[in-house]
């Protein structure tokens, strides 16, 4: 990791060192501001989704450190001492900052099985309509017939497209969080 004050941050935010800046940002996993202006903070992560094209997550406890939730990909706040800004500002709450492995390794894998499968889900569903009525089109000679009523299609789109959802997102756990927390490195095999 590497750890950053306001001081060395104003100098570092020049253009003649961001370059520099960068390169060695690149080579570490976490960047921490300590002692930084809100602006800076949030210049911080610009800088870094804009140039280096990474997915930024800034975490965040206090009012100073809305500009820089509000600007990372994903924001996180945690609920505390020094108000609820940031909290009211992020993406996830979590009351202590023990709780983001938890939210990042179990929900954030679990989160994305959850989303690939219901994409490929809607995929197949609309597919198989689809086809569905093309080869219909075949057996009554390209007529333009309609092969159902509206309210069947409607209907067909509230059951397929509401309730398999929902069951697979409240029952849909591929792996015990217990073993996520244990194994880090099944986050990142599941991207």
């Amino acid at each position: 990791g590497l750890v950053v004050d306001g001081r060395t941050l104003e100098h570092v935010l020049h253009d003649s060192l961001q370059n520099i800046f960068l390169e060695l940002t690149e080579k570490c996993r976490a960047v921490v501001c300590c002692q930084a202006t809100p602006l800076q903070k949030s210049v911080l992560v610009k800088l870094v989704r804009s140039k280096l094209k990474a997915m930024t997550l800034a975490v965040g406890d206090g009012a100073n450190d809305v500009s820089m939730i509000q600007v990372a990909d994903i924001g996180v706040g945690i609920s505390g001492q020094e108000g609820m800004q940031a909290v009211m500002a992020s993406d996830f709450a979590i009351s202590q900052f023990k709780h983001l492995r938890k939210l990042l390794l179990v929900h954030g894998h679990w989160c994305h099985t959850r989303l690939t499968n219901m994409v490929l889900y809607y995929f197949y569903k609309n597919v198989t309509y689809v086809n569905l009525l093309f080869w219909y089109q075949f057996f009554c000679g390209f007529s333009g017939t309609s092969m159902t009523d509206y309210w069947i299609l409607i209907l067909f789109n509230l059951l397929f497209t509401s309730v398999p959802p929902i069951i697979y997102g409240v029952l849909d756990k591929d792996v015990s969080a217990e073993i996520l927390m244990e194994l880090p490195q099944l986050y990142t095999m599941s991207q």
